[in-house]
């Protein structure tokens, strides 16, 4: 064993035990011919269906879509005349 050639694990083969992939096999050529042929209409997922169906089941994400809905209120002029002057006072008073 080398340090520069160090050992890797074994790779992991799962076989599945209660699958017939042949019978799967025949199964999806069976519903691609039927869709060929126009027996079985095409299952068509659209866009407007699935939109807002992860943000509907989840509460938090709810809430903070809410939020950005009514808008954020701006940073209130009178913390900032406050923050000036508190700032200002502190150079002040670090400065003599």
């Amino acid at each position: 064993m080398s340090i520069l050639n160090p050992r890797r694990p074994r790779e992991f083969h799962h076989r599945f035990i209660y699958v017939d992939e042949r019978k799967e096999r025949l199964k999806e050529i069976e519903e691609r011919a039927k869709r060929e042929l126009g027996l079985v209409p095409e299952k068509e997922i659209s866009p407007e269906k699935l939109r807002g169906t992860f943000i509907g089941a989840l509460k938090h994400v709810q809430r903070r879509k809410q939020k950005e809905r009514v808008g954020r209120k701006p940073f209130g002029i009178g913390i900032l005349i406050f923050l000036i002057i508190a700032l200002a006072a502190l150079w002040y008073y670090l400065a003599r």
